[in-house]
């Protein structure tokens, strides 16, 4: 069975440590719909930034599957990954990892005129996601003359720009302050609500993983509810 978001099927992962095998994943099975919030938590080093990576298909697993969009990625070469990846799944990590010689609209038409978007729409499409996260304003402002929370928001924007089925965030707000990461959070769950987008969020934050629809913890290399 597969859906419009995102799906892993009995996922492992294992690593060497010399002579021994550290079991990050065993046989975890995730299943998020369109439209669907997720909370991943679990303590550091139990695997949550792993998981993130095969389910963004930037790593594959020793076995299992994941699907995305309805795909199965297993036996896709690495072309096809790429492909996929661009056209379905949009990142947010903890830190923005913006260009800094390009302007917030720049930073967010870019991904769209490679994904083969005309300037006009791209921009068009920009200034709509940045008006959204209340950033016009600073729309031609480069990385640099943005604060914290203002650069975190463009990288939502960014993320969001083509339009992904997946949604993946690590630790989105980890690196700032409660306060602004409270504010970067409301905007961030208010985006991804209207865009319809499949949602799994990693966090530390058992308040924020709160205001989702569900809690999956990451424990002992299965992935269980609550």
């Amino acid at each position: 069975m597969s859906n419009d978001g995102l799906r892993l099927e009995q996922v492992r992962r294992s690593f060497k440590q010399g002579k021994d095998s550290l079991d990050v994943l065993r046989g975890a099975d995730l299943d998020i719909r369109g439209g669907e919030i997720v909370a991943l938590v679990g303590p550091s080093g139990a695997g949550k930034s792993t998981l993130l990576h095969i389910a963004g298909l930037l790593e594959k697993p020793d076995s299992g599957e994941v699907r995305l969009a309805g795909q199965a990625a297993g036996n896709l070469s690495e072309g096809q990954r790429t492909r996929l990846r661009r056209l379905h799944l949009g990142f947010v990590y903890q830190y923005h990892h913006l260009l800094p010689e390009f302007s917030a609209a720049e930073n967010v038409i870019l991904p769209q005129m490679i994904a083969g978007a005309s300037k006009s729409k791209a921009k068009a499409r920009a200034m709509d996601l940045l008006g959204r996260m209340k950033l016009t304003e600073r729309a031609e402002h480069r990385p640099g003359q943005l604060s914290g929370g203002e650069q975190q928001r463009v990288a939502i924007c960014r993320a969001l720009a083509n339009a992904p089925r997946v949604l993946l965030a690590d630790e989105p707000t980890g690196n700032l302050d409660p306060h602004t990461a409270e504010g970067v959070f409301d905007e961030l769950i208010k985006l991804v609500r209207g865009s319809g987008v499949a949602a799994l969020i990693a966090t530390h934050n058992p308040d924020l993983a709160r205001r989702m629809d569900r809690i999956i913890r990451l424990e002992d290399g299965l992935l269980v509810e609550g």
